[in-house]
């Protein structure tokens, strides 16, 4: 056996015995208060990696807690902002109906007040056509809707019903390209034809360019086409062109918004419009013309 094992295992057996002498005499050996040393240091070296051990365990513990709370807390916040939605649902709904309760109050207290027979009808249906305006309503033959009678609102003119069937009909607006009605301009009741083009504002045709007329004027149904009753508003003069012949180019934006038509009326017979500041204005009974 070589020199140099002999010495690394003589050295290796001096620690050990060295090792265990010390342990022997730690056994042996008390501390202050009575406890073997040896004793002591097991105690010590176990506490700590008791400690270790509660330490990652209560870290770990601590997280699962915290992470159950965020769960419960998201879970909250989930049901919090459903039953938020929920509420902006419910209000938008009672603010519709709100509004169509406006809007009926408002129809039923025009007809009160236009002592003209009539019928309320609900807006069912659109014309997809951009030059060709027109809406559908849930009333028809069945309930004494006929070809050409007036269809009007509380904030004014709406068209007349071009076709009807039994329980529906077709209604053209004033701003078809194919719709007319006669009326009066201003303060000076100036004659003119108030025409349709599929756009916004109606054409004033037919004006005479002596007629006293400016922007901002009240348009109403004159009654002497046999349509539309005399004195309901169309609308007001938006643009003058001034020009040098016998008529003058005036605009017209319509009274009523015909996008947002939900309920009007249908005028089943001849009448006259009451005064109201409204729909309509103080107007004379058809037939008796200035």
């Amino acid at each position: 056996m070589p020199i140099p094992d002999i010495r690394r295992r003589s050295g290796s057996l001096l620690l050990a015995l060295a090792a265990g002498h010390i342990v022997l005499i730690s056994a042996q050996v008390n501390t202050r208060s009575g406890v073997p040393v040896l004793q002591a240091f097991v105690f010590g070296v176990f506490a700590e990696a008791q400690r270790g051990t509660a330490a990652v365990v209560g870290g770990v513990g601590r997280t699962w807690d915290e992470y159950a709370a965020l769960r419960d807390v998201r879970a909250d916040n989930l049901a919090l902002e459903q039953q938020v939605r929920e509420l902006q649902g419910s209000i938008q709904r009672e603010r519709a109906l709100a509004g169509e309760a406006e809007s009926l109050r408002r129809l039923l207290d025009m007809r009160d007040r236009s002592q003209m027979p009539t019928r309320a009808a609900e807006v069912i249906g659109t014309s997809p056509a951009a030059d060709f305006r027109s809406v559908t309503i849930d009333r028809g033959t069945s309930d004494g809707v006929q070809a050409d009678m007036a269809v009007i609102s509380p904030a004014g003119a709406v068209g007349r019903v071009v076709t009807a069937s039994r329980r529906a009909a077709k209604v053209q607006l004033l701003i078809d390209r194919n719709a007319a009605v006669a009326v009066m301009v201003g303060k000076t009741r100036a004659q003119a034809i108030a025409m349709g083009i599929g756009e916004a504002l109606l054409n004033l045709e037919y004006l005479s360019g002596s007629a006293d007329v400016s922007k901002g004027d009240a348009v109403v149904t004159s009654g002497i086409d046999g349509i539309y009753p005399e004195g309901f508003v169309v609308g007001r003069v938006e643009e003058i062109e001034r020009s040098g012949g016998l008529f003058k180019a005036v605009r017209v934006r319509p009274a009523v918004d015909f996008s947002s038509l939900e309920h009007v009326l249908v005028v089943l017979g001849p009448g006259s419009a009451a005064s109201q500041p409204g729909g309509f204005v103080g107007a004379r009974p058809a037939g008796k013309r200035p």
